[in-house]
């Protein structure tokens, strides 16, 4: 097999080492992670591997596997013109599997006067591009894929890894960010079309900087608009279920998150569009102290 190739990636407290086979593919990524900031100590929470499921298969039908210090033995590889998308599955991966310094919430997250929005939801609600669109709208984005909430302090972390969207997200962001921002359009991958979009300076400068929870928000999109409230069982479970590492944690993790629960005002908020969901944010976030 051809030598392998690394880089090192900083996201929010997470260092990484991406091994692949491929020098182009680490040259795309290290591209859109261009702002991020290096370590000369190159040291690594974890690391990516991005290698052929075969040796012919790095020149035949080239397909990236994804493994590292976690993987799923049953994870199909991906076709090398999807190795940005098969990075970021490894890095999300490492995360949800390896990371024990914060409770992992799978929601996005936005920050503004030092006060955050969580959103979290099946995927399709939308959280991902409200995140996104926020960040382009006075808030400091935060991160799309993973909340970092901290046990002890109740504090959520920024994660602010480059943006996943996807399918009639991209055309949505095109039309209000600068074409530079973006990765390109990967077509036809299992989770449809994605094109990847690195977040505004401020979420990569500021990308160390905690703030508080102020408001959780459970979208949904294509309802009519409603803003309806939840029961604190219910809240909880979902985050439960919304949680990779809550049963790691044990009682830390039990902790965190019924103190989050019992402190932190929650809603359900359908919608139709980016513009009424903006409104029925703005008015919420206005509403909760």
């Amino acid at each position: 097999m051809s030598k392998l190739h690394q880089i090192h990636i900083s996201v929010g407290p997470a260092r990484y080492r991406i091994v692949s086979a491929w020098k182009e593919l680490l040259g795309e990524l290290q591209h859109l992670y261009r702002d991020y900031p290096e370590h000369s100590d190159h040291y690594a929470d974890f690391t990516v591997r991005l290698e052929p499921s075969r040796p012919w298969r790095q020149f035949i039908r080239p397909s990236v596997h994804i493994s590292g210090d976690y993987w799923l033995p049953d994870a199909a590889p991906l076709p090398l013109n999807q190795g940005l998308l098969a990075a970021e599955m490894g890095m999300n991966l490492q995360m949800a599997l390896g990371w024990r310094h914060h409770l992992l919430l799978h929601a996005s997250s936005v920050e503004k006067d030092g006060r955050v929005l969580l959103m979290t939801g099946l995927s399709g609600s939308g959280k991902s591009t409200l995140s996104a669109m926020l960040g382009e709208k006075g808030w400091r984005f935060m991160g799309d894929e993973f909340a970092l909430l901290c046990p002890e302090t109740g504090m959520v972390h920024p994660f602010p890894r480059l943006i996943s969207l996807k399918n009639a997200a991209i055309p949505a962001m095109e039309n209000i960010v600068s074409s530079e921002r973006f990765g390109p359009l990967l077509k036809e991958t299992p989770k449809g079309d994605i094109r990847h979009l690195v977040p505004p300076k401020n979420a990569i400068k500021g990308m160390m900087e905690t703030a508080k929870p102020k408001l959780l928000l459970f979208p949904r999109f294509g309802y009519d608009s409603a803003i309806r409230d939840m029961g604190k069982s219910e809240i909880f479970v979902r985050l439960t279920q919304a949680s990779t590492n809550y049963v790691a944690l044990g009682e830390r993790g039990f902790r965190a998150l019924t103190n989050f629960v019992d402190t932190v005002p929650t809603k359900a908020m359908d919608y139709q569009s980016g513009e009424e969901a903006e409104a029925l944010i703005t008015q919420l976030w206005d509403e909760t102290s």
